[in-house]
């Protein structure tokens, strides 16, 4: 049952960025960077949590999911380090998530010989 929830919760959330790629004129740039704000916000509020013990996978691998993580960071570090946390606090819960991802790139890019478009 797990899967079909993180599915459909994961589904949803494309949904929507989708719509808003298709019906505003938003660049797909900004819909990103309102994803990744939108889950630092549901984050930051401790609502997030609910959907990601809901849903699992389908909360935590869209960027709001991102944002999510980075607000969770934050209020631990500033819990365990102060106004310190306010700027640590982001990096240190999202930084084996940003490797992974750059490094992944990398290898890719690597493989595959990427040309530019021209």
């Amino acid at each position: 049952m797990i899967f079909l929830k993180a599915f459909v919760v994961g589904g949803l959330i494309c949904v929507v960025g989708q719509l808003l790629i298709d019906l505003t004129k938003l660049t797909p740039a900004r819909i990103l960077v309102l994803f990744v704000c939108l889950g630092v916000l549901l984050g930051g509020l401790g609502i997030y949590e609910h959907l990601i013990d809901f849903a699992g996978a389908g909360a935590t691998v869209p960027l709001t999911g991102f944002g999510a993580a980075l607000a969770k960071g934050v209020k631990e570090a500033i819990q365990k380090d102060g106004f310190l946390g306010i700027i640590t606090g982001g990096f240190q819960a999202c930084a084996a998530g940003v490797t992974v991802a750059v490094l992944s790139g990398l290898a890719v890019a690597l493989i595959s010989r990427p040309k530019d478009k021209g």
